[in-house]
């Protein structure tokens, strides 16, 4: 037993120095202090480092199909009244929404921005007036009503019975809608009025969109646009054009994750003197988020570039704010993760020994340095 221990004591790495051999010095004592607040520093930086959870990336083929996109938006428009603004939407399968309504939401803004009516389904109400006929005159008792569409029906049976029917057909024919006024229809439902009492004010509108994930826009103009020739044709014209000076207060893709950074936030354009049409062209990164607790996140990011299209060539341009998007094949994953206990314990092993084994160089050298210099003044050397 006894040779057995001797031989363990002979692995000692360790071998102790009698206290008669310690020699303290000032230099020493001030590199002990200088190592003891380093080592205290780079502990704290560790072990926050431990607690906080480091996030992994990772590119594959986004292989997903059938999805849908939600597209949440806060815009504001100083210059277009909220009853002319269309909120509209269009992809390459050939999927079509027009003055979208439903999850979506009006301010009326007065000239110096303060909210004057917040709405969910548009502005005023419709007036009850007898309507005028197709032949001319004004609906008689037990007379069913054949409204005109003015010169745009496509067959002598047609009935517009309403502004929307007035606007549709007018839209089929490729006319622009020049004279509300005087539209029977658009009286009636105080159209008209609506744009008057509403001049010189403007609208934020925001809300989200639901659409298929595949390339199309989505545009904000006044009055419906439509789609002819490959070119977007303008619904209503207006003297002097329409100012689509815009701020866009937030847009995002799908739902944020932590960290995301939409580029649009905040961005902000005001018209010049002509008017015309300002292109958004974005690339969508398909993302997924998975935090710490395992929760995942379906998410998007998005790159951006910005294009005016001036409004005086032919064919007109349909005036307006559009935001055309695209999708990347590739696909981004965040992991959030905390490293091992083990890992952290690595590293705190490796700062206390790092700084041990510099800190007793830079002692050492300064000790001999210092003890050879007293010995050459000794001698003569240095006076």
């Amino acid at each position: 037993m006894e040779g057995l221990l001797h031989k363990l004591k002979g692995l000692d790495a360790y071998p102790k120095v009698n206290e008669d051999f310690y020699k303290r010095t000032l230099s020493g004592g001030v590199v002990t202090l200088l190592s003891a607040l380093v080592m205290l520093l780079l502990f704290v930086s560790e072990t926050r480092s431990y607690y906080y959870s480091a996030t992994e990336t990772k590119l594959v083929v986004d292989t997903s199909r059938g999805e849908r996109l939600r597209v949440n938006f806060d815009i504001t428009f100083p210059s277009i009244p909220c009853t002319l603004l269309s909120v509209d939407t269009r992809d390459i399968s050939g999927e079509q929404h027009q003055d979208i309504r439903h999850d979506i939401e009006k301010k009326r803004l007065d000239s110096h921005g303060n909210v004057i009516e917040s709405r969910k389904e548009g502005i005023g109400g419709t007036k009850i007036e007898k309507p005028l006929q197709k032949h001319g005159g004004r609906l008689g008792k037990g007379e069913e009503y054949c409204g005109t569409c003015y010169g745009a029906e496509e067959s002598d049976e047609q009935c517009c019975n309403s502004c929307e029917e007035v606007r549709e057909a007018y839209k089929k024919k490729g006319w622009a809608l020049t004279n509300p006024d005087l539209i029977d229809q658009c009286a009636r439902e105080d159209f008209v009025e609506r744009v008057k009492t509403q001049h010189g004010e403007g609208c934020s509108v925001h809300g989200f969109l639901d659409v298929s994930k595949v390339a199309g826009n989505f545009h904000f103009a006044p009055g419906k646009g439509y789609y002819e020739s490959n070119v977007d044709v303008p619904e209503l014209t207006a003297e002097g054009g329409f100012n689509i000076t815009h701020k866009i207060n937030k847009l995002s893709f799908g739902t944020e994750f932590p960290g995301a950074v939409n580029p649009l936030d905040g961005a902000q354009w005001t018209q010049p003197a002509s008017d015309g049409t300002y292109q958004y062209f974005i690339k969508v990164v398909p993302t997924i988020y998975n935090d710490i607790r395992g929760r995942k996140i379906d998410s998007n990011q998005f790159s951006v570039t910005e294009h005016f299209r001036d409004g005086n060539v032919q064919p007109r341009p349909q005036p307006g704010v559009f935001f055309f998007y695209d999708f990347s094949p590739i696909k981004v994953i965040f992991t959030e993760e905390n490293r091992s206990f083990l890992h952290y314990l690595t590293n705190l092993c490796a700062i206390v020994g790092g700084i041990f084994t510099v800190a007793g160089i830079i002692d050492s050298f300064i000790y001999h340095g210092q003890k050879a210099l007293k010995k050459k003044m000794e001698i003569g050397k240095y006076r």
